[in-house]
């Protein structure tokens, strides 16, 4: 019998994707909340970053309601942004506020051929994937040579900040956002995945192992986010 598929940090992504199903209706006010609006200062960043690139077709990756994508979509308006996730709930509302190209698809086997885009993303989505390492192979393998694959992601600050931070992150934010979504449990796996996920240099070996080139890193908000871009190499053979 085959193994059941889990993602790094021990979760089914059935229950990854039915967690984001119900909490869809509320999604992007618990962000905004639970932030206190700083993620749309992190997602106008990406955008600029993205829009200095000057791509023509952008990928984003587990898109969920869209907010990065729309974001790119208003600093690149001449350029085909495609939202891509595998929650059809997600998906509809990312369509209602206005993405004008979505795709159902799973992150770590997209529907696309090589060198489909100029540039990849993935906001807060990463983290959600069964293997972080393949999810950035198959966004490198859909992205030109010489083109971006840039994620933005929260992050766990250093220093003095590191111990209340996890405070806020294991028992403020599951409350405050299952108050909002009524799904404290899909807060508590939130707040889960973040403490477990790579940041800082970790990420950046990430990205090394991946294939990508140039990986950087740049800490938002003293820490408590990241955002990591890196170069598809022009040779991938």
């Amino acid at each position: 019998m085959a193994s059941k598929v889990v993602t790094q940090d021990g979760r089914d992504p059935d229950y990854v994707k039915g967690a984001f199903a119900r909490i869809a209706d509320n999604y992007v006010l618990a962000n905004h909340v639970l932030s206190a609006g700083t993620d749309i200062l992190w997602r106008r960043k990406v955008g600029r970053m993205v829009a200095g690139f000057h791509p023509m077709r952008v990928l984003d990756v587990a898109t969920g309601t869209g907010d990065l994508a729309l974001e790119i979509q208003r600093h690149c308006p001449d350029a085909e942004v495609l939202g891509a996730d595998f929650c059809e709930e997600m998906l509809r509302y990312a369509r209602e506020r206005g993405l004008r190209d979505l795709i159902k698809a799973d992150a770590l086997e997209l529907p696309f051929e090589d060198e489909s885009f100029d540039v990849a993303t993935v906001g807060f989505g990463l983290r959600n994937m069964a293997n972080w390492e393949g999810g950035l192979r198959e966004m490198s393998r859909v992205v030109r040579a010489g083109g971006l694959v840039l994620v933005l992601d929260f992050s766990v600050p250093q220093g003095i900040l590191r111990r209340p931070y996890t405070f806020y992150l294991t028992r403020i934010l599951p409350m405050i956002g299952g108050a909002i979504t009524g799904e404290p449990e899909a807060y508590e796996y939130l707040a889960e995945s973040i403490d477990r996920f790579p940041s800082g240099e970790d990420m950046l070996e990430l990205f090394s192992g991946a294939g990508l080139l140039k990986p950087e890193w740049i800490p938002l908000s003293a820490g408590i986010a990241s955002i990591y871009k890196g170069q598809v190499p022009v040779s991938q053979s």
